[in-house]
């Protein structure tokens, strides 16, 4: 029997929103390396530099959204983990209980964007200084994660868009080969 079959994720909970935020925000600090690596193979060979014009500015964020987008794509379509996800031990699965097929990812991260979009609209309609646009992003964010607290499966609105939801994989069970044989009885 293998592990996926022991451990179905019919019967795997939900995750909480406290570790998807986790996740969240592991994930973001990864993918600052993800950005920096973009933006010195773009702006380095191409001899662009600060501040960009509105075409270079349009291409550079095109080419960040492809690439993030690319990451999570295959990551949750492979085996429904990101390496943030795998850290805090949480699994993008489809409603039969298998990382989302390439379409439902895509839509998923596209989606997602969601959650930033109100805040990033009011911030660019009402011209918003730096600080009031954080606190923009900030609000609307969080007003967005209501749908988690009240879904009993704790999805989040493009979980529900999707099909898909978080789940709480449990730990590796560890084979007796492999006991820890250094301590002492």
């Amino acid at each position: 029997m293998t592990d996926e079959a022991e451990h179905s994720t019919y019967a795997l909970p939900a995750a909480r929103l406290t570790l998807r935020l986790a996740a969240m925000i592991y994930e973001a600090v990864l993918l600052l390396g993800v950005v920096f690596i973009v933006g010195y193979v773009l702006l380095i060979p191409l001899q662009w530099s600060y501040p960009l014009p509105t075409t270079q500015r349009t291409l550079l964020q095109i080419a960040l959204f492809v690439v993030i987008g690319a990451y999570f794509v295959v990551c949750w379509t492979r085996t429904g983990q990101t390496l943030a996800l795998k850290a805090w031990r949480l699994k993008v699965v489809d409603s039969d209980g298998r990382p989302p097929r390439s379409g439902r990812a895509i839509a998923r991260y596209m989606l997602a964007w969601h959650l930033w979009l109100p805040g990033l609209a009011i911030a660019a309609l009402f011209q918003l200084s730096v600080g009031a646009t954080l606190a923009a992003l900030a609000v609307s964010f969080a007003l967005l994660l209501i749908p988690a607290l009240l879904d009993r499966r704790r999805r989040l609105l493009h979980d529900l868009w999707t099909g898909t939801r978080v789940v709480r994989v449990p730990p590796a069970i560890k084979s007796s080969r492999y006991r820890d044989t250094t301590t002492r009885r």
